[in-house]
């Protein structure tokens, strides 16, 4: 439990490092009130996600995070509901900009490739659950949080978006995908830092890209796809 404590704390000293550096830079445009929100969201997501950090047993499956995950993800729900925040706001429709069919093609196309590699690479097919899980917690959870009620948040701390092939993109988003590879890559492990570089790269590159869905379409539906078939796909060869 300290380890997953201290874990989480270097989490947040990212999500602080970035707001240092914005104000740095930008000097200007920062909203304190949203920052904070999503500091506390971190805070709370990870509670859920950890199960409160081993103290709820595993209630579904055996060998993956079912509980955690859908923990999280009712957690989560519960936030997009509030007025604050909002269900179209956050990503939860099926509704598209004008234009998303230029998302979706790059999907097929990036869908195309993974499955080619998953093929190549395949090492047989995983078990039941493995197939399920894959299939469906990673994206819904983390999509739901960083592509959904994280980026609103963090987009209306830091002002200001660009448009990168038609999506805005801005400083908040571009500290997600930051956030989405440290948790993938960094951690506190029996009283030492770890950071894998090739695991944060590995994580936080294509993170990039599912922010790109998401500004592009208006929608978590795109990155949610995106990100099982990412995960799934490997667990069918």
């Amino acid at each position: 439990m300290t380890d997953a404590l201290a874990t989480a704390g270097l989490h947040v000293g990212v999500l602080v490092a970035g707001s240092l550096v914005y104000l740095v830079l930008a000097r200007r445009g920062f909203r304190v009130g949203w920052f904070a929100a999503a500091l506390a969201l971190y805070v709370v997501y990870d509670a859920f996600l950890t199960r409160f950090y081993g103290h709820v047993p595993h209630l579904i499956g055996e060998n993956w995070n079912w509980t955690g995950k859908l923990m999280a993800i009712c957690a989560m729900l519960i936030v997009a509901s509030a007025p604050a925040f909002g269900w179209r706001k956050v990503g939860l429709t099926l509704r598209q900009n004008e234009g998303s069919w230029v998302a979706w093609a790059a999907l097929a196309a990036l869908t195309a490739v993974i499955f080619y590699f998953a093929y190549q690479a395949g090492e047989g097919r995983s078990d039941f659950e493995t197939i399920a899980f894959q299939w469906t917690m990673p994206g819904i959870d983390e999509e739901l949080f960083y592509r959904g009620v994280l980026l609103l948040a963090l987009n209306e701390a830091f002002a200001g978006r660009l448009k990168v092939l038609g999506a805005p993109i801005g400083f908040g988003g571009l500290l997600t995908c930051i956030l989405f590879g440290a948790i993938h890559a960094l951690e506190w492990n029996n009283g030492a830092v770890e950071f894998d570089l090739a695991t944060f790269a590995m994580t936080g590159g294509p993170a990039v890209i599912l922010l790109w869905m998401r500004e592009r379409t208006g929608s978590i539906l795109a990155s949610v796809i995106g990100h099982n078939v990412a995960n799934g796909a490997f667990t069918l060869f």
